[in-house]
């Protein structure tokens, strides 16, 4: 098989973990099956530099999905998952950034911080106003300040009294 064939393969699958479910690894980890493993597959050797392209597009779908539940306008959505599952999806891009020691988080971080704190600001101004009947927010305060640390935001950038919408 030529090398362009095996990018073009290589670049499909990465598409298709771009366009993964809610856990990009189990993505990739097929994709990888299917390219490697798998009696229908290709039959393909996967050398490291292979996997780059499909270790960036677990990457880049963990971000989506991430930026996605911090978007107050996704929040009456079918596509909105809640903060709760936006921290489970941090720490699992954070130990897979770890694990393929591949990606740096920092910037990636800082564009989380800021959209989190968009939303905190925006979901605390909606209830209390009562645009909103009731908070969004679908986890404990507990985990909402652990996210808000992980992701670099201090007490000051957390709205006074946000824990009263909080889960529990």
């Amino acid at each position: 098989m030529d090398i362009s064939r095996k990018e073009h393969i290589i670049s499909e699958e990465a598409l298709i973990i771009r366009h993964s479910g809610e856990i990009p690894e189990v993505a990739y980890h097929n994709s990888i099956y299917h390219l490697t493993e798998d009696p229908e597959g290709p039959g393909l050797e996967l050398e490291e530099g292979d996997l780059v392209c499909l270790k960036q597009a677990v990457f880049e779908r963990y971000q989506w999905i991430i930026l996605r539940d911090l978007d107050p306008e996704n929040r009456d959505r079918q596509i909105y998952r809640g903060l709760e599952r936006c921290a489970a999806n941090w720490q699992r891009l954070k130990l897979f950034c770890q694990r393929e020691a591949v990606f740096d988080l920092n910037g990636f971080r800082e564009q989380a911080a800021v959209a989190l704190k968009r939303f905190l600001q925006a979901e605390y101004m909606d209830v209390k106003s009562g645009k909103r009947p009731r908070s969004s927010i679908n986890c404990t305060f507990s985990t909402l300040k652990g996210l808000a640390v992980e992701l670099g935001l201090g007490p000051g950038d957390i709205p006074k009294g946000i824990e009263v919408l909080c889960r529990g």
